[in-house]
């Protein structure tokens, strides 16, 4: 038995978009706040001036991921409230965390996981 509840009212319309809200799961995340945090580092450019000051002595034809996208995950977990490290393991599926690197939720691949970072 569904308990389908009408919203006591509309939303507007933003954009010739109508809006409305749906809460039939799916992936989800509690970090929305990230997004705005991401669009700040992108144009501050935090995490790259900081990758360009540390050398990197990985082998580059083994290298996934970054160190510019390695600082930034450490950078959008901390701000998050994530400070240790290990929170990462579910961190870096999260649709949310992905989306402020720019990589789609269900079909890019994950973040850099906890050992890698």
């Amino acid at each position: 038995m569904t308990d389908d509840t009408v919203s006591p009212f509309s939303f507007p319309v933003v954009g010739r978009k109508k809006i409305t809200a749906a809460f039939d799961g799916g992936r989800l995340s509690s970090d929305g706040g990230v997004m705005l945090l991401a669009q700040a580092e992108r144009r501050l450019g935090i995490a790259s001036r900081l990758a360009a000051l540390m050398p990197d002595r990985r082998a580059p034809a083994r290298v996934t991921h970054a160190m510019a996208d390695m600082i930034r995950a450490r950078i959008f977990a901390i701000a998050c409230g994530y400070e240790d490290c290990n929170d990462f393991g579910p961190l870096r599926a999260d649709p949310a965390f992905k989306l402020a690197y720019g990589q789609l939720p269900e079909s890019d691949p994950d973040l850099a996981s906890q050992p890698t970072l």
